[in-house]
């Protein structure tokens, strides 16, 4: 899955539009709910290096909130590192060079959707209040 892969399936999937909250860095995209603002994805590209590959070269990358209990034996995979610059226990980096499957990455996507989406309280009766 490519960067304009992820993008378009965010944006037909949840009907979310990038944000890009810092003006320093254009590249970097933002996916929130639009009801809390939480994120739940980010995409930006980063230095070969800073993901513990050999090479050099930029790549983008996809931020992704995922279980705990997923980080270990994903990131054990080809295409899946721990976080980039996020929490590396709630938070997972996926490649977005063709080499983490697409298929799960939208399955990962469909989790951090999920993981992130406002919750809803139980309404408290006025009746009940004393």
């Amino acid at each position: 899955m490519t960067r304009r892969e992820l993008r378009d399936y965010i944006l037909e999937t949840y009907g979310v539009e990038p944000d890009r909250p810092w003006a320093e860095y254009p590249e970097n995209e933002v996916f929130r709910h639009p009801e809390n603002r939480k994120w739940f994805a980010l995409v930006m590209p980063v230095a070969g290096e800073k993901l513990g590959l050999p090479s050099g070269g930029r790549l983008d990358i996809v931020n992704i909130k995922c279980d705990a209990v997923l980080i270990g034996s994903l990131c054990a995979r080809k295409g899946f590192f721990p976080a980039y610059h996020m929490s590396k226990s709630s938070w997972i980096s996926a490649a977005l060079d063709g080499s983490a499957p697409g298929d799960e990455l939208k399955l990962l996507l469909d989790m951090s959707y999920n993981a992130t989406a406002p919750r809803l309280r139980p309404r408290r009766d006025a009746a009940w209040e004393g």
